[in-house]
């Protein structure tokens, strides 16, 4: 009888503690990016990719509800919102105990927890300028900031010990945030990876430079293997805490994906594989072959024979493939280079050559014919949808007019003067646009069309090809003329891309063209002080016309982006914010699946 009751409670037991996770080792969710990633540092990160691994590594103290639409904050490893105080000046938050860091040989054996030093040291990394991050510019509004940069960049040392007013913990869990001047969107910093992903300092003095080829953080994933700008393999972090789906659902795609997942424990996917392939023919025909469980991003080039009219072509219908097209909180633009002795500069002539230059430029058949009509014409330097956009508001950003071009670089002086079909400077030097590139098909299209719009005004352009962290790390140096870019948002408002022209923060801090308006500045900085509010979207449209006027850059499309994945994908719903983690939130169905 004893042998009996003791085998019922082992039974009992075994049935408690039942495996929360049945067959997540046999699930596998395999996709691809577009373009390599650079890092796997997330204060040293500017690109989308890398901040998607990252944002399932490391963790930000809020995050977007992942099925509310429109966006909104919720906690992440805070146990409730920011307390905001001093007139928006003052944030103080409290992180959750027991969130514990992916074991690491950094931590010699013991088990880390996540505190509020752990948040203030990540931060402080944004100002040691030695790092070097792209966004040090989102600590230059925190007390005491700019002077610990000073003294770091006097004596070549960043002092991490040394306490800032503005940045520091209360007590274990408690920090706190204050900064000079209140600013309306600062609270979208606490849900980027970039600027506030928590990593531990013990990791980073262990592994030094390298530190970003040993990401170790607390979020539901771990590295598992990384070949550089080839493939990258996640799996399941064993240690991560207890976390169950919910989410608040405003529509109806929303409401279908909480009605199967929701009190489902997280992560659910064992394994996530992530390759690189930079032509869109290898990474659409690799999905349509059943290589790819998800297609993030439908490449243009296919658009009509995956979408004809807009719709799932019949042989995709038929194996189940599911589809959804969103407006992209985006832009794709061409930054010119304002310091280049050529087509930078801020005298009227020329201002005129980089207007003619947009006035040449055929954005219209590049949405045709490059981007099969998946993009609209961009109107203002920032996308529809976010805070600050107004639908009626219109430039002549997108204005093609060669014929009026042609006129304008007659009136300043950019003559063929030697006879060969080109122009030359209105002071008989040679002229030539310098465009770089990557060796893609698509930007091979690109390319074509940036050379046909440009012979037709009669400037000679010459295309460089190369790597996109290549010319990323070029840009940052201030060494490229006119490259293009897409940029997606990492918060959900325009001051996501009117802070890229801000003077401030040329150059590797996001301004690109190196813009440096003191009238744009000033509009700037009145405008990130305020909330939403109609006061702030004039300020927002005069910003738009200024960018327009003096032209930094080509504004050229918002995409339109297509998704698609097989049906034993559950759950997926596109992010709109920049980089952020969804893999978390995703199921297999091992029943739909076929056997590899």
């Amino acid at each position: 009888m004893r042998f009996a009751a003791l085998l019922a409670a082992v039974l009992a037991t075994h049935a408690i503690a039942a495996d929360p996770f049945p067959d997540r080792d046999k699930k596998v969710l395999r996709y691809a990016f577009e373009r390599a990633e650079t890092t796997l540092d997330p204060q040293k990160t500017s690109d989308i990719y890398s901040n998607f691994v990252e944002s399932s590594i490391f963790e930000t103290p809020l995050d977007y509800d992942y099925l509310a639409r429109p966006l909104k904050l919720v906690p992440l490893t805070l146990e409730a919102l920011p307390v905001v105080t001093d007139g928006g000046r003052t944030y103080t938050m409290k992180v959750k105990p027991g969130i514990y860091f992916t074991d690491d040989p950094a931590f010699k054996g013991r088990q880390r927890e996540l505190v509020a030093a752990d948040y203030v040291y990540s931060f402080k990394r944004l100002m040691d300028p030695k790092l070097a991050s792209p966004l040090a510019s989102e600590t230059e509004e925190v007390v005491g900031a700019a002077e610990a940069i000073a003294r770091a960049t006097k004596s070549g040392k960043f002092d991490y010990d040394a306490p800032i007013e503005g940045i520091r913990a209360l007590d274990k869990y408690t920090w706190q945030i204050r900064l000079k001047v209140p600013l309306g969107t600062y609270i979208y910093d606490f849900a980027d990876c970039r600027v506030m992903c928590a990593v531990a300092r013990e990791v980073v003095e262990a592994y030094g430079d390298d530190v970003g080829s040993h990401p170790v953080g607390t979020g539901p994933y771990r590295l598992a293997f990384w070949k550089r700008a080839s493939k990258i393999i996640l799996e399941a972090n064993p240690g991560f805490r207890e976390d169950s789906f919910d989410a608040e659902a405003t529509d109806d795609v929303g409401r279908e994906i909480l009605a199967k997942l929701k009190g489902r424990r997280l992560p659910m996917i064992g394994r996530i594989e992530i390759a690189i392939i930079e032509e869109e023919q290898p990474r659409w025909l690799s999905f349509v072959n059943g290589e790819f469980d998800l297609l993030y991003k439908l490449p243009e080039e296919f658009a009509n024979q995956a979408m004809p009219g807009n719709h799932l072509a019949p042989n995709l219908a038929r194996r189940g493939i599911q589809v959804r097209q969103v407006a992209a909180l985006d832009l794709t633009y061409a930054p010119y280079n304002m310091e280049d002795p050529v087509i930078g500069g801020y005298t009227p002539d020329k201002v005129a050559l980089r207007r003619a230059i947009n006035l040449a430029y055929d954005t219209g058949s590049e949405i045709r014919i490059i981007r099969k009509n998946q993009a609209i014409a961009a109107e203002t330097p920032y996308s529809p949808g976010v805070a600050g956009y107004d639908p009626h508001f219109r430039t002549n950003a997108n204005e093609y007019d060669p014929a009026k071009a042609k006129a304008l670089l007659d009136m300043f002086g950019y003559k063929d003067i030697d006879g060969d079909g080109y122009r030359e400077m209105p002071d008989g030097k040679p002229l030539t646009l310098h465009f770089y590139s990557t060796p893609t098909i698509r930007d091979k299209q690109v390319d074509e069309l940036w050379k046909r719009s440009m012979d037709e005004i009669g400037l000679r352009i010459d295309v460089t090809k190369g790597r996109w962290q290549d010319h990323l790390k070029a840009s940052n140096a201030g060494k490229l003329m006119i490259w293009q870019l897409g940029g997606s948002a990492a918060s959900p408002d325009a001051d996501n891309w009117l802070q890229t022209y801000y003077g401030p923060f040329a150059g590797y801090k996001g301004n690109r063209s190196f813009f440096k308006l003191p009238e744009y500045d000033a509009l700037y900085e009145k405008a990130r002080a305020l909330p939403d509010s109609p006061e702030r979207t004039k300020l927002y449209q005069e910003m738009a016309r200024l960018i327009v006027a003096y032209a930094p850059s080509k504004l050229q499309t918002h995409r339109i982006l297509t998704d698609m994945w097989y049906p034993w994908v559950v759950g997926f719903r596109r992010p709109d914010m920049q980089g952020n983690q969804f893999y978390k939130y995703l199921d297999i169905d091992l029943a739909k699946r076929p056997a590899r």
